[in-house]
């Protein structure tokens, strides 16, 4: 465990998650210890191997989509390739619930702070 995720993470690793929620806060205009939650959220009980992980196969945007958004009715997420994007219509996508309030996944500052 890091100071802000919940999972065990080398220095290459910590480097790629830290890649994504740079990713979130840029793309989703969300605060970084939001988008550090909703990674904790979504991947925290993820067995992670040292760099480069499985996970490295794709770039840190297509896992923060995955932590942002719910996959629309055919099962797909953007994955920040406009290419394979143009396909989907983000608008319609359903944000994931931010974690709640006092979870373990909040590990940075803003705990209290209340988002929908």
């Amino acid at each position: 465990m890091t100071e802000e995720f919940l999972m065990r993470l080398d220095d290459g690793m910590l480097a790629y998650f830290r890649d994504m929620a740079d990713e979130m806060v840029n793309r989703f205009g969300i605060s970084r210890a939001e988008a550090v939650a909703r990674i904790n959220a979504r991947y925290g009980d993820c067995d992670i191997e040292p760099y480069p992980d499985l996970m490295c196969h794709e770039e840190p945007s297509y896992w923060a989509y995955g932590a942002y958004y719910v996959p629309d009715a055919a099962g797909r997420l953007p994955c920040g390739d406009e290419a394979h994007d143009r396909r989907i219509d983000i608008s319609s996508l359903v944000v994931r619930p931010v974690p709640a309030p006092g979870s373990p996944a909040w590990t940075l500052a803003e705990r209290a702070r209340s988002r929908t």
